[in-house]
């Protein structure tokens, strides 16, 4: 429970019952505890009035997007993007594991097997697992010519010999969208889902603007565009990499750290891989105690801590 409020008489032992610690207790034990500072003097309590070793932690986790398919192939799905909270975490409890998933890779071509890869999961041990982009479908008189499943599904590839459409992958609900079908008849493929939308025909499906607390929005988790006849279908918003044009402009990868689907290929102009993913961990700067490994970045702000992570890593609680 919350130690007595600002103005109050407080005690070493309250603050050694709260946050824990050996005696004889000293308080050069709690620097950076409640909203003591790092180091120098300690006010009891200004720093220590009303502060609690129980709070409440955010996350924003992005898996990698799922690679284009080759060779006439449908946009990479975005990975899988979700926010959540853990309640009740106790500072000096333990440590939460960061797992960052890389991208899918793009098909190849030539290739009876050009469907895109998918992405890689994202995951905080103990919270919340992202699952990793479907692949885009590749060209191919069979089922990898259908975009993969995944956090969000991949476009659909050509199906060789026949004129109908491919289907795209399914989504996860709460993480992603499905990738498009692609029209086979227009040789025109099937965009990857994206976080905001799915996607149809060519451009891949728009990205979210998802946030925690003391984060900003940014809008990550863009489909990737599928190869397109007469012009470069665009990536979503937020990271998805564009479709090849035939005879024209390559395919793109999608933007790293973004979680984006990557871009289709066509004939002999290569898909491309997806996106990487990222993970943010945001918690009350009072109970950040500065232990971490792995963050790219450490910030603050609006009384929050925000830890990013762009590879795998830790952070204390």
């Amino acid at each position: 429970m919350p130690l007595p409020p600002v103005g109050s008489a407080i005690s070493i032992s309250q603050i050694q019952t709260e946050f824990g610690g050996s005696n004889p207790a000293s308080l050069s034990e709690y620097y950076g505890k409640g909203n003591a500072p790092g180091s120098g003097a300690i006010t009891m309590s200004e720093d220590f009035g009303g502060t609690s070793s129980s709070y409440t932690a955010n996350f924003l986790i992005i898996a990698g997007g799922g690679g284009g398919g080759g060779w006439t192939g449908g946009g990479g799905g975005a990975g899988g993007s979700q926010t959540s909270t853990q309640s009740g975490v106790t500072s000096g409890s333990g440590t939460w594991t960061i797992t960052v998933g890389g991208g899918g890779g793009g098909g190849a071509y030539p290739s009876n097997s050009s469907r895109g890869g998918n992405g890689s999961s994202s995951s905080v041990s103990g919270v919340a697992t992202s699952t990793g982009g479907g692949g885009g479908g590749g060209y191919f008189n069979g089922a990898s010519s259908a975009g993969a499943n995944g956090g969000s599904g991949g476009g659909g590839g050509y199906k060789a010999g026949t004129i109908y459409s491919s289907s795209g992958g399914s989504g996860i609900s709460g993480q992603g969208n499905n990738g498009g079908s692609s029209s086979s008849s227009s040789y025109n493929m099937g965009g990857g889902g994206g976080r905001g939308a799915s996607a149809g025909v060519g451009a891949g499906g728009a990205g979210s603007a998802l946030t925690i607390s003391g984060l900003s929005a940014t809008t990550r988790a863009g489909g990737g565009g599928g190869a397109g006849q007469s012009s470069n279908p665009s990536g979503g918003s937020g990271g998805g990499g564009r479709g090849a044009r035939y005879n024209g402009p390559a395919a793109q990868n999608g933007s790293g750290n973004t979680g984006g689907g990557g871009g289709g290929g066509r004939d002999g102009v290569s898909a491309k891989s997806g996106g990487s993913g990222v993970v943010f961990v945001s918690m009350p700067t009072g109970n950040y105690s500065g232990t971490q490994s792995g963050a790219s970045s450490v910030s603050t702000s609006g009384g929050y801590t925000i830890l990013r992570f762009n590879g795998s890593g830790s952070v204390a609680k």
